[in-house]
Formats: C-alpha cells, sequence, structure tokens
C-alpha cells in the first residue's frame, strides 16, 4: 500500500475542480481519516466466504500521524503563544487599531487554524462586518475556485462550491420535499468586487442558476473580501495552491503504520499462540480454543504443540520504525530533538541549534502566512475603514480612514533568551547608544522584541512618557 493506491479508494464529485480531489485527500492525511475508506479492520484475515483479506485493503489498527505532528509543531512555533509578531506601521493610529483589531477577533487562534488547514496548499479567510465589527471565516480551498487580475494578481471573484444533503439544506431553512432529504445538492455562492451572489440548491447534475434573493447581498466595497494565502513552495505568483508540508512522506508514514499494525499483531500472536493437536488417528473434531492452561486429554501416540514465535523480531520491528520515523522528520524538516535527553535548562540559543529543522520550517512559514497572510488581512481592515460608512467598529469605537503605509511585522525571537542572555543584550544595547552607533529608540525596540514584548511600539511610548513625567517633577 502507498499513497497513490490509497488515493484510488477517494471518491471525488463530479463537478469539482481537478485541484479539489488532490487537496480533499491531503486533507484527510491531515485530520488522520485516510484509511477510513478500508473496509476491513487490521485484524480480519477472512471474509465471510473465507477469503483472504490482502493487508492493502485493511484499515492499520495503529496511526502514527506523523504529518499532521509536524504541522503542529511548525505552526506553533509560528503562532503560538509566545510567538505572535507585533503589527508596525508609519501612523501610530493605525498601529493600536490593528492591536485592537488582533485582540477583539482572536487573531492568533485563527492565524493558527489557518495555518494547519493551509499545509496542504492553500487556505483563504473571509472578512465580513457584523454591526460594523469584522467577523473573520477560514474556508477551505478546496471547494474554493478564484479569478485573478493578470496584471496586478488582485482577486476578481471566488466561486464557492460543494455538494451538500438535502437534509442538510433542510435545516438550514430551505424548502426540501420529504422525499429528497437524502439527494445530494449543489451549494454555490460567488464573491466579487460588489456582490456576494447565493445560488438556490439544485441537484448533482445540474448547474446552479437561479440567484437566491433572500440571501444574496450587495457589499459595494469594490474589492473581493477575501484573503487567498499560500503555502510555501513550488509554483509562481499566478498558481492558487502551494506545496504541501507534508505531502512527500505520506508513502513512509502508511509503511509505519502497516509496520506498527503488524507488529502489535504479532506480539498478540505470542502471547496466545496457536494450538496444535496431533490426535493419532481419532476422529477430528471442532477446533480448540482457550489458553495453554486447558487440560487436554489424549491417547498415548497422540500430541499437542504451540506454534510460536521468536519475539526477537520485535525489537527488530522497533528499530526499522524509528528509522522510518526519522526519515519522515527528515523529509519534512520536523524536530528531532527528544526532551527526555535534556538534562537542564537551555539557553534560547541552545534550544535553536537543536530544533534547527524545525526553525528552518517555520521561517518559510513565516513568509507565507505572516507577509503573505498577516499583512494583506491587516491591509483590508484599513480598506474597509475607508470605504464603508462610519467605519470599522474596533474597541466599541468606529474607526475610520486607517493608513496602511509601512505595514510589517516584527517578530520575536523563536525561543525566549536566559537570565544571562538578557543581560548581555542589555548591556551590549547600553554600550551601543553611548557609543553613538544605536538610538535608544531602536534599542528599545530590539530589547522589547528580544525579550517577548507583544508591542515593542507601545512599550518606546511608554518609556517617553516615563522620561517626560520625571523632566516635569
Amino acid at each position: 500500500m502507498d499513497w497513490l493506491s490509497l488515493q484510488r479508494h477517494y471518491v471525488t464529485p463530479a463537478g469539482l475542480p481537478a485541484r479539489a480531489g488532490r487537496l480533499l485527500a491531503l486533507g484527510r492525511v491531515l485530520a488522520g481519516t485516510q484509511y477510513d475508506v478500508l473496509p476491513n479492520p487490521f485484524a480480519r484475515e477472512r471474509s465471510g466466504a473465507g477469503e483472504y483479506i490482502p493487508l492493502a485493503m485493511r484499515r492499520p489498527s495503529v496511526r502514527t500521524n506523523l504529518c499532521r505532528t509536524v504541522v503542529d509543531e511548525s505552526v506553533s512555533l509560528l503562532f503560538g503563544d509566545t510567538h505572535w509578531p507585533a503589527v508596525m506601521a508609519e501612523d501610530a493610529r493605525t498601529v493600536r487599531a490593528l492591536g485592537m483589531f488582533a485582540r477583539e477577533a482572536g487573531l492568533a487562534s485563527l492565524m493558527t487554524e489557518a495555518a494547519i488547514l493551509g499545509s496542504v496548499g492553500s487556505v483563504a479567510i473571509l472578512v465580513e462586518l457584523v454591526d460594523h465589527a469584522p467577523r473573520l471565516t477560514v474556508l477551505e480551498t478546496a471547494y474554493l475556485t478564484p479569478v485573478r487580475d493578470m496584471a496586478t494578481g488582485a482577486l476578481l471573484s471566488v466561486t464557492e462550491r460543494y455538494p451538500v444533503a438535502g437534509r442538510d439544506l433542510a435545516a438550514q431553512g430551505y424548502a426540501i420535499a420529504p422525499e429528497r432529504m437524502e439527494t445530494r445538492f449543489w451549494w454555490q455562492r460567488v464573491w466579487d468586487r460588489d456582490d456576494c451572489v447565493v445560488f438556490l440548491p439544485c441537484p448533482l447534475g445540474e448547474e446552479p442558476s437561479a440567484r437566491d434573493p433572500v440571501r444574496s447581498v450587495r457589499h459595494g466595497l469594490g474589492f473581493v473580501p477575501l484573503v487567498w494565502i499560500r503555502n510555501p513552495g513550488r509554483g509562481g505568483a499566478g498558481d492558487l495552491d502551494g506545496e504541501c508540508t507534508f505531502e512527500r512522506a505520506i508513502d513512509t508514514v502508511i509503511e509505519a503504520d502497516y509496520l506498527m499494525s503488524q507488529a502489535g499483531r504479532g506480539l498478540k500472536y505470542g502471547s496466545d499462540p496457536t494450538l496444535v493437536l496431533k490426535t493419532g488417528g481419532f476422529p477430528e473434531g471442532d477446533a480448540r480454543q482457550g489458553g495453554a492452561a486447558t487440560a487436554l486429554t489424549l491417547p498415548p501416540e497422540g500430541d499437542a504443540k504451540l506454534l510460536e514465535i521468536n519475539g526477537n523480531a520485535a525489537g527488530a520491528v522497533l528499530a526499522h520504525y524509528r528509522e522510518l520515523r526519522q526519515l519522515v522528520l527528515e523529509q519534512l524538516h520536523g524536530n528531532r530533538a527528544h526532551g527526555d535527553r535534556i538534562a537542564a535548562g537551555q539557553s534560547g540559543r541552545a534550544m535553536e541549534m537543536m530544533c534547527q529543522p524545525l526553525i528552518w520550517l517555520a521561517d518559510r512559514l513565516r513568509h507565507a502566512y505572516g507577509e503573505g497572510g498577516l499583512v494583506p488581512l491587516c491591509r483590508m481592515l484599513c480598506r474597509f475603514s475607508s470605504v464603508v460608512e462610519e467605519g470599522v467598529r474596533l474597541g466599541g469605537v468606529l474607526v475610520r480612514d486607517l493608513d496602511p503605509a509601512g505595514l510589517a511585522l516584527q517578530w520575536p525571537p523563536w525561543f525566549a533568551a536566559s537570565e544571562n542572555e538578557v543581560s548581555s543584550l542589555a548591556s551590549g544595547l547600553v554600550a551601543a547608544c553611548a557609543g553613538g552607533i544605536l538610538s535608544r529608540e531602536t534599542a528599545s525596540r530590539v530589547f522589547a522584541a528580544s525579550t517577548g514584548c507583544a508591542d515593542p511600539a507601545a512599550e518606546w511610548e511608554r518609556i517617553g512618557a516615563g522620561a517626560g513625567d520625571e523632566e516635569a517633577e
């Protein structure tokens, strides 16, 4: 069993673009459900008719989920609790407003979800206003088809289309006949620069054409309110999807899953081996069941044996699995450090060296989901504040005409610095300021960012305010 063979079991509804099948298949691996389409559990060797069931038609009893492990670790290093970047801009008012936007919209958790879903190739974020307050929704791009301006790369329209059961449509208020509750329908909506058009559902095999006048709205923004984020990797600026973070290791993970499942099956057999009876000419009876402690009565010429296996194979299997696991982590730039081998607290620089491959992966993700996702999202909010009448509600106050000039991200260090590192950095910055080769503002921002301060710009403002109070006294 390999990844190509497993994908043949997946069914993609006709009418979706070709890329949708690939993204949905990769989404199964991310969710850990890639084997659910196989009809037999791993312990079932024979069908009801007595035919042998090949291993490729059985679901592994052990699922290592190494692909999801690497994705979770890299995203935690990207947008984790102490890794959220500070948003910088030329206008201090814009910086404060975007900081409020990040807190109220829960951007840290939302961008974490987007980076996990986008690991298959791409992800999209829908931006809407509810009573002037921004509301964000993460969308899987397997069901989205964008149209871009070839000159600027800006979105001209995005079509969302996927199959849904009639019962689910009825629960959403659609009038569905009772006999069509299990019928599959197309649900489709299209965003363009001025409208969000929702179509009336139609059965699979037909094309949605009738507009739903109740659910369709005209937003009149002048732009499509979605941010399309490509995962890093192959392709140019015009490609819809980047490279999947974990696709090249799926074959190895499948091998590891089946290997560990077979090893578990062997250990179970070793604890209760098959009993063979030699009856010496007596007629055969039903197969005997029970453990080795069950008493047997045999004729003088009879015999009984246990079909035992050598337990040394278990050690060889575990050694082979460790090699496969190491290979997967090398392919995906995962974290190969073992926490149980760390005897004492490590400095931030030591932790970086220990997790260097994972940092290389997370650094690529910073470009894709930071400069390619979070910055365009903040820029879109500034556009909302300019085109929406009365502006955007942030912190309970309507804000208008935010200036996006100079939008950038300032990332914190990968790992928290130790006390010695903080002391050395502070001494070095003081010496640099005294020597006239660094301004106090730059030194303050460098030190604040290195120590994990969420907003270095606000920290400098507080320093300035404190100095002003001292002069006044």
